[in-house]
């Protein structure tokens, strides 16, 4: 059976995660298809608003299109300013877990517990210039946490070098509570970086330029981000 629980999946070994964001929007059903095929653990899908972030990307009914196409674990990132309101409608879109921003206008406690409340993996992600104390609080309460290592809103940014102590900082408290909650790194994730963020704490890597536009194909891009695999 597929595994679409973050639970199910390991925390303490790099799982890669696809970015949507960078495929090719003409044949997104065949670009999700070949990620599958070629190893990725799960499938990131970033939503904007617009107002959150100064983007827009896609909502439910794309995820609904693509259900059907995937086995993966749909990890989506909602970077709206009112989460609360659009969590039903991506779950029954097929979204397994949805993370949230601790930024974002909702009650924070209020929309993971929503999440959970309707069987679906909750995480919690903060922004560059957020201090790592904001999510300390909800540690035991979600199942994820991701890091933006760029600012969130667009794909193809540079890793920012300054977000590995938060990495590590989180990463400590995390080990502190023996804790399974996957740590996730998302933004300017390539074959160099990779190494970088895996060596401070986190094993779930978000990709998408890396992947979708890597010129030696999915596959090379997909083991090229695994230390195991890296050389």
């Amino acid at each position: 059976m597929p595994v679409r629980d973050l639970r199910e999946l390991r925390h303490d070994q790099s799982l890669i995660a696809p970015s949507i964001l960078a495929a090719d929007f003409a044949c997104l059903a065949a670009q999700i298809e070949a990620v599958e095929s070629a190893g990725a653990d799960l499938l990131h899908i970033d939503i904007m608003d617009g107002h959150f972030v100064p983007n827009l990307s896609m909502g439910p009914p794309i995820i609904h299109a693509l259900r059907p196409h995937s086995e993966l674990l749909f990890d989506v990132h909602l970077m709206l300013t009112h989460p609360a309101e659009y969590i039903q409608p991506f779950i029954d879109a097929g979204a397994d877990s949805i993370t949230i921003h601790v930024e974002s206008d909702s009650d924070v406690a209020a929309t993971l517990e929503l999440i959970h409340g309707q069987g679906v993996n909750a995480g919690i992600s903060l922004r560059p210039g957020t201090p790592a104390a904001a999510v300390r609080p909800f540690l035991d309460t979600v199942e994820l946490v991701l890091v933006m290592t760029v600012e969130p809103g667009f794909g193809g940014q540079s890793f920012r070098h300054d977000m590995l102590p938060k990495i590590e900082t989180i990463r400590g408290w995390l080990d502190e509570q023996g804790s399974q909650v996957h740590l996730q790194v998302d933004g300017g994730i390539d074959s160099d970086t990779a190494p970088l963020v895996y060596q401070a704490g986190a094993r779930n890597l978000v990709a998408g330029t890396s992947v979708f536009r890597n010129p030696d194909g999915v596959a090379a891009a997909i083991s090229s981000l695994r230390p195991e695999t890296s050389g």
